[in-house]
């Protein structure tokens, strides 16, 4: 089975969050083989910048886990693209109405609907 990492999984693996260490114990525990979407990744650079912004983070450290992020991805996870399927897929869950989404956790599901992953 594939697991499709969110954002704030990804996060937490790379700098220091409050959830670190549920996330390493959640990846420690895991067989699957891991997916990152190229959604994902955009948002990581989003949250990234944000911490830099916020000065949260130095842009040394941002520029480490850009780089830490990278070498993991071509290491450990399966890049997987958006398509514009997924797009479709996101607004007819957002028109629904009965579930509180935003646009990006539509995106996401509609990505793991499409590769058929937890």
């Amino acid at each position: 089975m594939s697991v499709y990492l969110d954002v704030n999984v990804i996060v937490a693996l790379f700098v220091i969050d409050t959830l670190n260490d549920r996330a390493d114990r959640v990846l420690r525990d895991l067989r699957d083989s891991l997916i990152v979407s190229n959604l994902s990744a955009a948002e990581f650079a989003s949250a990234i910048g944000r911490r830099v912004r916020t000065r949260d983070l130095r842009s040394s450290e941002a520029r480490t886990a850009f780089g830490n992020f990278d070498l993991w991805c071509a290491r450990h996870t399966q890049l997987v693209e958006m398509e514009s399927a997924d797009v479709s897929s996101a607004a007819a869950l957002l028109r629904r109405l009965d579930f509180p989404l935003r646009t990006p956790d539509a995106l996401h599901i509609a990505i793991t609907r499409r590769i058929g992953c937890a």
